[in-house]
């Protein structure tokens, strides 16, 4: 019998390039090492060790753990990209699977990899119905009215609309349309 539930990247554990940086592990030329842990509910849920390297000639992160008992070391490369502003630079993954450039890895089945190298995996909103997602979208206007009527919510800036504001109208309006469709269906 083949299981029919899927697994889930909202509930896997997550490696990402911002964290790295915020946690000050991407700086150029320096190697650094560390432990990245994981809570749920106040619970640990897991830890790896890793090590960063942007001083070596391909920079890298070296990922070090057990997986079901077994020990697990191996790294995964990064790239140096300039930044579209014109001023210095970002890093990006390299997959070791597929050599596309990510910024966020997955963990399935015992390694952090690209989503696109697993099969069979999606996120949740994808696991919901044609109906379903139509109501979660409706209940989503009732938020979003909520967000723009908020006491300190800008709506403009300058005698400008703000994009924060042009965004929830977008959304609103297409709230708006679900929940025609849906009392027509």
């Amino acid at each position: 019998m083949v299981a029919t539930n899927p697994v889930l990247f909202d509930n896997c554990k997550t490696v990402s390039i911002s964290n790295l940086k915020r946690w000050d592990y991407l700086k150029p030329d320096q190697s650094k090492s560390g432990v990245i842990s994981w809570n749920q509910g106040g619970q640990k849920t897991g830890s790896i060790s890793i090590q960063v390297n942007t001083h070596s000639p391909q920079p890298y992160i070296e990922f070090d753990y057990q997986a079901n008992g077994t020990p697990i070391k191996y790294r995964v490369y990064l790239v140096s990209k300039p930044s579209n502003i014109g001023e210095g630079s970002y890093f990006l993954f390299v997959c070791p699977i597929t050599g596309k450039h990510c910024r966020k890895l997955y963990l399935v089945d015992g390694y952090f990899y690209s989503r696109l190298a697993f099969r069979g995996c999606m996120y949740e909103k994808q696991t919901h119905s044609h109906k379903t997602r139509q109501m979660l979208k409706t209940f989503e206007a009732l938020t979003i009215s909520d967000k723009l009527n908020a006491k300190h919510f800008r709506e403009y800036y300058s005698g400008k609309p703000t994009k924060k504001y042009l965004h929830l109208v977008r959304k609103f309006q297409i709230s708006k349309i679900a929940f025609i469709q849906s009392l027509q269906d």
